[in-house]
């Protein structure tokens, strides 16, 4: 256990504590979590229980996905347990909402021992560059997210968030101090959606992407499309248009649905419904529009391939997780010299 950062507590009378790491914005009575299964009142102290705890894989950028974040290298992704959502369709239901089931304290013992100097040096003697909190969401477990962050920057490491983007504005700030690139999910553009299928608020989500890219944090978004929930023309649509208003340049990844969770007797998303959406968005002027858990094949390469914006020159190439530079130097279309968005070597 650790205790949350002070900047992200609000004390009150009979010993309560409101904790604002996330949008939820908990009033957390002794003894008891917030909806994230793992930020706990103890006598009046708000306590991160998973803090050193977890685990972790070395990943290919991609699978985050971030396609304009220093493609082709190897990342080392870090997660624990708990979420701040509730989504009916998880695929780490597992881990994202195992402490609702069983202790977290228990479940701890479960995880490996991980505290922020292990990560790091993990990821130096691996000569990895990069660090990713994912797999659960990153925010409810700020505090070990943040002090990592910092030592790997220390080190000359960059960090990135695999989010839900339901921050507060107190740890968006925050994040701003730490963060590299992040890949959010904008899930719907439906605030019902939300509260129905998820148990939280669109507002927060669409205004953090803005705040985050504002500060400089390179975003792409993954939108999920679930057949009969948000794979409407109208609300893609809506999607891309914000994403588009934000920047033309922000990666937007659309991506199948599998049936998973209590989400089982939804089909897989078809692939002509994905095909909509990235015609959709290149409508709508977004540069960089991608689909993603499709058959690696030649038949959908363009969806997964970058081109340039100007010529359409081939810049990457990408069969599955295999990522080819082809055509990009320097971080400017070898064709055309047009300076490509994105962080790149």
């Amino acid at each position: 256990m650790h205790k949350a950062l002070k900047e992200l507590v609000e004390t009150l009378d009979n010993k309560l504590v409101r904790c604002k790491a996330c949008a939820h914005q908990c009033v957390i009575a002794p003894g008891k979590t917030g909806i994230c299964g793992i930020r706990k009142n103890i006598n009046g102290t708000l306590y991160l229980i998973p803090y050193g705890y977890g685990f972790l894989h070395i990943d290919p950028m991609e699978k985050k996905p971030l396609y304009h974040f220093y493609p082709g290298k190897p990342i080392l992704s870090v997660g624990t347990i708990g979420c701040n959502f509730k989504c009916l369709f998880c695929q780490n239901y597992d881990i994202s909402q195992v402490q609702h089931f069983i202790d977290a304290e228990a479940v701890i013992k479960h995880l490996d021992n991980l505290p922020p100097e292990k990560i790091v040096n993990i990821a130096k003697e691996k000569h990895i560059n990069f660090i990713a909190y994912t797999y659960n969401e990153p925010t409810v477990y700020f505090e070990y997210t943040y002090d990592t962050a910092k030592l790997a920057k220390k080190n000359g490491i960059k960090n990135v968030y695999v989010s839900n983007g339901y921050y507060s504005k107190r740890t968006a700030k925050l994040l701003t101090q730490i963060l590299d690139a992040a890949n959010i999910d904008l899930k719907s553009f439906s605030d019902e959606f939300y509260l129905k299928i998820i148990g939280a608020r669109l507002k927060p989500v669409l205004e953090n992407i803005k705040y985050l890219y504002k500060h400089g944090v390179w975003i792409e978004i993954t939108t999920l499309v679930i057949p009969g929930y948000n794979d409407s023309s109208k609300e893609l649509e809506q999607i891309a248009k914000f994403v588009s208003s934000i920047s033309v340049d922000i990666p937007w990844h659309i991506s199948r649905f599998f049936p998973a969770y209590k989400m089982l007797d939804v089909p897989p998303t078809p692939i002509e419904t994905l095909i909509k959406a990235y015609e959709i968005g290149k409508k709508v002027g977004l540069n960089y529009v991608y689909i993603g858990n499709i058959p690696a094949n030649n038949e959908y390469e363009k969806y997964t391939n970058t081109y340039c914006p100007n010529c359409g020159n081939l810049l990457i190439k990408r069969t599955g997780y295999n990522t080819q530079i082809i055509g990009l130097k320097n971080g400017k279309c070898n064709k055309c010299n047009t300076k490509i968005a994105g962080r790149f070597l």
